[in-house]
């Protein structure tokens, strides 16, 4: 159960970056989606001593979200810059 909600979590987190971003294109979008599920999955591991089958900790839930958030915030950071780098030269 921890699996499928660590899943569906950081999708949602993805696609809410993706919308709060103005992001269009459906290749970016996915992206984000699946780093946001990456993400939350590899912090989720790591916090709910090892297991993803069972119960999920709510440490392990909010650090999941955090962690989304993060990579997100650095996903953009990096993008933007790499995107504005392009469009100069």
């Amino acid at each position: 159960m921890a699996l499928l909600v660590l899943i569906v979590l950081g999708a949602t987190v993805g696609w809410l970056a993706s919308i709060l971003a103005r992001t269009e294109a459906p290749g970016q979008i996915l992206r984000q989606m699946a780093t946001g599920v990456a993400v939350s999955l590899l912090a989720g591991l790591l916090l709910n001593d090892g297991t993803m089958l069972g119960s999920l900790s709510f440490v392990a839930l909010g650090a999941a979200v955090a962690a989304s958030i993060a990579a997100l915030v650095l996903y953009h950071a990096v993008f933007t810059r790499r995107a504005k780098a392009e469009v100069e030269a």
